[in-house]
């Protein structure tokens, strides 16, 4: 079948980066309450460091429990650390997160996707690589919705120019991460959940964190967030991968692989002790 008539054929999608035909694909189990929340973004740290020397493009994604990974802005607010240390009593894990955007929640219903992308020369195009990112996510919808839309929504938590949404509610975000020769650019999709509960947590910590004179943080308003079960009806999160999966492996080269099997667990706590250092102190 072609391009041409195969909606879900990746020659379809627009500007597709350099490579990602011959992606290794790593999906992490669910990762539970009590191990660690940092665990898949030191993994990730370690993988742009193995792109930028020459491994292939990588497509990471992963799901948590219960936490919140917040922004290095959302880091500076006033009352940041007492905000983080209430949620972390009431169970729910907290991180300071090195990609750009702002607060979000992590949840089973919630998934993380992250594609990592080599930058030999450091001349990259964010905004393609963002205008890939929700292509892909939006096409990956079209089985049950057809009327995905790209811009920002204004109230909604982790606000950006990529917020993809239906029929004006968000249910994805995306940002990027910078190393010296290599990048990230990831994303967050609601697929499974209700936006209103989500949005109601991250309003809860600005409302904890913010002081007077904390200027320009995200004002989180109800009704701005959906989960693509509440907005399309998508069944769960293993339907919708699924569907990620058909669009970029048809006519491709993806191989799976286990993402255990790449870095030790004393290299996962070193890099988690970095990004804490770097990050969150």
């Amino acid at each position: 079948m072609s391009a041409d008539n195969h909606r879900h054929s990746i020659p379809t999608l627009i500007d597709v980066p350099v490579g990602l035909e011959q992606a290794v694909w790593v999906e992490r189990p669910l990762v539970e309450q009590g191990d660690s929340i940092l665990a898949p973004l030191a993994w990730e740290e370690l993988m742009c460091r193995q792109v930028g020397q020459g491994h292939p493009p990588v497509i990471h994604l992963w799901r948590h429990t219960d936490g919140m990974a917040i922004g290095l802005r959302d880091r500076r607010l006033t009352y940041a650390t007492q905000a983080m240390e209430q949620f972390r009593q009431k169970g729910t894990s907290v991180c300071v997160r090195p990609s750009g955007g702002a607060a979000v929640p992590l949840h089973p219903g919630i998934l993380n996707l992250s594609i990592i992308l080599p930058n030999p020369k450091r001349n990259i195009s964010i905004h393609r690589d963002f205008r890939f990112m929700a292509d892909w996510i939006s096409r990956a919808v079209d089985p049950w919705n057809t009327h995905s839309h790209v811009g920002e929504i204004e109230g909604a938590f982790c606000p950006g120019d990529y917020d993809v949404s239906i029929a004006g509610r968000k249910f994805c975000g995306i940002a990027q991460r910078r190393q010296a020769k290599a990048y990230i650019i990831t994303a967050f999709i609601i697929v499974e959940g209700r936006g209103d509960e989500l949005s109601a947590g991250i309003r809860r910590f600005y409302d904890l964190a913010v002081g007077e004179q904390d200027k320009g943080y995200p004002v989180v308003q109800q009704g701005t967030m959906g989960s693509l079960s509440e907005l399309a009806q998508v069944p769960d999160v293993t339907s919708y991968t699924e569907q990620l999966k058909s669009i970029l492996a048809e006519g491709q080269s993806i191989e799976m692989i286990k993402e255990q099997t790449l870095f030790s667990p004393q290299d996962i706590q070193q890099m988690e002790e970095y990004l804490i250092q770097r990050y969150d102190e």
